[in-house]
Formats: C-alpha cells, structure tokens, sequence
C-alpha cells in the first residue's frame, strides 16, 4: 500500500532527541533532595535526643525508687544508715552537717548523695521532732535524681514517703 502524499499525509517530528535533563533541572533536584536529607537527619537526631532522655528518666526513677526502698527496709533506728554498695553491709551513715548535699546545718534534714552512671542521686531524711530517730515519730524520705541530657538541659526526678516508727503510738505519733 501506498503512502499518500500531499496535504493530507501526516507529518514526521523533527528527529532531534529531547531526552534527558537539562543543567537547571539537575541543580534543582540537587537542592530538594539535599533539604529532604537535611531534615531526615535532623529528625533523627531529635529522635535520638528524646529516647536518650526518656532512657536517662527511666534510669533515674529507677535509682531513685530504688533508694527510697532501701529507706524503707531498714530497721527504724538504723534509717541514718547506708549501703552505698548495695552488698547488704551498710558502709555510710548520713549526716545534718550542712557539708556536700546538706543544704543546711542542723536542721534536722539528713542528707546522702552518690553518683551513678552520670545520674547524681541525692536524698534526705527529714524526722519530725529532733535529730534522732529514737526521738521522731515520723519520716519524711525524699530521693531526688538529677542528670543532664544531650542537650545539655538538666532534668530531675524526685520521690517522697511518709514512714511512721513503729514504736511511736497515739495522738503522739502526729505531732
């Protein structure tokens, strides 16, 4: 068959290639893809930033529940005590100095503090009436834990009992 020719045959493309990209197309892919990796990087280091600190607070709550515990287990008259070591021995007894931790002397607050895996662990014993066990009839037991994050932002957990002596009785025990 033939191919018609004249007004009514069809007309052929110019046969010059339009394939590939120019130099200003390149450039700008270039600098949409360098943004979209800025961002997913910035993205994963604000991910990273927020695990380390949700790490660091489950840690310190962890120390910090852990010591108020320890409070909680010993003897009455042995609550000055420590074991810093945890090795069932207790090495330290706490002290109403106003050195280290203790904010203030004789105020009937006791204060200890230790130092683990960069998460500063303070706490206080603060007994209603003197500054003796053997004499209060209750306790205020506070642990508080304190650490920086990457962000070099400082962030503190803090955890409090009540514990009564048990060989207080009555309306005493309150006051």
């Amino acid at each position: 068959m033939k191919r018609p020719e004249g007004r009514h045959a069809k007309r052929q493309p110019p046969t010059t290639s339009m394939a590939g990209f120019t130099l200003v197309e390149s450039m700008v892919a270039l600098v949409v893809l360098s943004i979209g990796i800025l961002g997913t990087i910035e993205m994963c280091e604000w991910a990273q930033r927020g695990l380390q600190r949700g790490a660091m607070t489950a840690t310190a709550l962890a120390l910090a529940e852990s010591c108020l515990e320890a409070k909680r287990s010993l003897p009455w008259d042995q609550l000055l005590a420590d074991d810093l070591d945890q090795n069932g021995t207790l090495e330290s007894l706490m002290h109403d100095d106003g050195l280290l931790d203790d904010e203030t002397n004789g105020d009937g607050i006791f204060t200890g503090s230790q130092t683990r895996s960069n998460i500063r662990l303070v706490w206080t014993v603060e007994l209603n009436r003197g500054g003796e066990p053997g004499t209060a009839s209750l306790a205020t037991i506070e642990a508080r834990a304190s650490f920086t994050t990457l962000g070099g932002h400082s962030r503190e957990v803090r955890v409090r009992t009540i514990r009564a002596n048990p060989r207080a009785s009555g309306s005493m025990a309150l006051s």
